[in-house]
């Protein structure tokens, strides 16, 4: 079908020349921009701009931010309180899950808005221990709002946007979860937040990179020690090393904030 053809496939027909290809291309992407909006609209996705009064004012600092960001769910909660990150591996251990859990929980409770990335793991402890808290989370994910991802977080993100919480993002429908969208996704991740909390890290793991932008951005980092013997903890007992503020329990980051 003509709609379908790329510009070079286009001039090759001897009828159309420059003009009227640039016509059926403007026409295709007028069509694809309205088959998104039209599922925005039946999805309750918005988007805000950085020009807009509800785009997170944390996030507006930092030298790249995102030009606009669609969200799921309560978008006031972006700006009314304070919000700190809760962060860690993919592959947790025991120990990890129930510190991420009763930090998340604990802080939760004293109105401060957790936010975390959605992934397995710590970050879906994170969301998991705000959601038993009663209190409001914000997942930031590295895909189009068409898309859950992990799948199996599907029923964690119906959750998260039934008890007045958000998920954001700065990919268009239809982007897929692709790895090099993680590492720019954990700008945001700190960008919006006051500081963030390093549950488990490897020596060499994502989650360094969302410390490093922390780092940056001129966010607090606070890292929970970890055992001696866990390659879970190699990354954040080097980072106490380096500096990073040890925490111990939910009242040393209350104490910062409130």
């Amino acid at each position: 079908m003509m709609y379908n053809a790329t510009r070079e496939e286009l001039l090759k027909i001897k009828s159309i020349g420059e003009q009227t290809a640039e016509i059926i291309l403007d026409s295709k992407r007028k069509q694809e921009v309205d088959k998104h909006l039209d599922y925005m609209k039946k999805n309750n996705i918005d988007i805000i701009s950085i020009l807009d009064d509800e785009y997170p004012k944390n996030l507006r600092q930092i030298y790249d931010a995102p030009i606009a960001l669609y969200i799921l769910g309560n978008k006031n909660i972006l700006n009314e309180q304070i919000n700190i990150s809760i962060i860690g591996c993919r592959e947790y251990s025991e120990y990890g899950k129930q510190t991420a859990k009763k930090l998340a929980f604990e802080v939760a409770k004293e109105n401060i808005t957790i936010v975390s990335g959605l992934a397995k793991g710590i970050d879906s402890f994170a969301h998991e221990g705000t959601l038993l808290a009663k209190g409001k989370t914000i997942a930031v994910v590295g895909n189009g709002l068409d898309i859950i991802y992990p799948k199996e977080n599907i029923m964690l993100a119906k959750q998260i946007l039934n008890q007045n919480g958000a998920i954001i993002s700065e990919y268009p429908l239809g982007t897929k979860p692709e790895k090099n969208n993680f590492p720019e996704r954990n700008r945001i991740v700190s960008g919006i937040s006051k500081g963030i909390i390093v549950v488990e890290a490897k020596k060499k793991s994502g989650t360094l990179i969302t410390v490093d932008f922390a780092l940056e951005q001129g966010r607090d980092v606070f890292v929970v020690p970890g055992n001696l013997n866990s390659e879970n903890s190699e990354g954040t007992n080097d980072l106490i090393k380096q500096g990073a503020k040890i925490i111990t329990n939910s009242k040393d980051i209350i104490e910062e904030y409130m």
